[in-house]
């Protein structure tokens, strides 16, 4: 009877152990727009797990998809406000809140992931450009890979001149929206959650992503005309909502930092690497791959950049472009 009593006693005490520790973990929501099958669930899932381990299960990452939570925009603005604790969208996406980094989506500052990553870790003028973003309400952790932006039209896009009868899709970034209209489209606002629909709609001819975007959210069976340009470098900065970051302790924060930086070198490599297969895949589902020549969408959104120098100054525009020249110079692309 004693030993029974013993028991009870221990079991009610473990039971009462674990219930405390339950209570004790805290969940945050990381919030994205990518598919379940993409790289940014992935480098998500990836993130969740090291950030759970280096804290020693505290904290749960709850990861929400393909814009159960928000799209891009109303995600960040959930991020300021505290209702989402973790997003990754383009950079161009952030700078609704810091117009400056529209600058970063300026047309062929990098040929290569390597340039665009020495740019994304080490650029003096967009390191800057971070380091303002806790006045905001969120902060960088690190940045993941999406990779260079091309087009998806539902008939073919070999010049600029071909773009003239097509209206493109665009997110709401004025460097892209320029850009697009300088190669000739005519540029429609919306989100990239009804971007699929619009398209097999007729209410768009196309839109501009990266390829591992253009996989996972299946744009090509709407849109199948995939036309390699590479206009535009566009990764993916993973940030914190800054009302979340100073509800952590140091060590949590540091935990944070390592596990958002395995998580890039995890993305960098996943998406560099499968770029290829996903466009045999899509090739293989019925698209058409093509790589246009370049000089003439070259030469159309020459006028970008000093359209962004009347807008945000030559000074800042300068900045960026020097930082990308010094690196396309030092690290030529294969």
């Amino acid at each position: 009877m004693k030993g029974s009593v013993i028991a009870v006693i221990a079991g009610g005490a473990v039971a009462a152990f674990l219930g405390h520790a339950a209570e004790a973990q805290t969940v945050l929501r990381f919030s994205h727009t990518d598919n379940p099958g993409g790289s940014r669930q992935a480098a998500a899932e990836v993130f969740a797990e090291k950030f759970a381990e280096y804290t020693d299960g505290r904290y749960e990452v709850r990861i929400f998809p393909a814009g159960q939570l928000a799209n891009d925009p109303k995600a960040i603005e959930q991020l300021i406000l505290g209702g989402v604790d973790f997003t990754v969208s383009a950079t161009g996406s952030y700078a609704t809140h810091l117009p400056s980094l529209n600058l970063t989506a300026m047309p062929f500052l990098v040929d290569s992931y390597e340039q665009g990553w020495e740019l994304y870790d080490n650029s003096e003028w967009l390191q800057g450009e971070f380091d303002k973003l806790p006045d905001v309400g969120f902060r960088v952790l690190a940045t993941w890979e999406a990779g260079f932006r091309s087009f998806t039209t539902d008939k073919p896009l070999a010049s600029p001149e071909d773009a003239k009868s097509m209206k493109m899709r665009v997110f709401p970034n004025d460097m892209i929206r320029w850009s697009m209209e300088a190669i000739g489209f005519q540029t429609v606002v919306m989100p990239i959650t009804d971007v699929y629909l619009a398209i097999q709609q007729g209410t768009v001819n196309g839109q501009e992503n990266p390829i591992d975007t253009i996989n996972s959210l299946r744009f090509y069976e709407v849109a199948p005309y995939i036309t390699l340009t590479r206009h535009v470098y566009s990764p993916l900065p993973l940030t914190v909502s800054e009302a979340t970051w100073k509800k952590l302790s140091p060590e949590d924060q540091e935990a944070a930092l390592r596990a958002a930086t395995e998580a890039a070198a995890f993305s960098r490599d996943l998406v560099k690497n499968s770029v290829d297969t996903q466009i045999e895949e899509m090739k293989a589902a019925g698209a058409k791959v093509s790589v246009p020549d370049i000089g003439p969408f070259r030469d159309a959104v020459a006028s970008v950049y000093d359209q962004a120098r009347g807008v945000y100054g030559a000074g800042e525009v300068d900045k960026i472009l020097a930082d990308a020249k010094a690196i396309r110079e030092a690290m030529p692309a294969d």
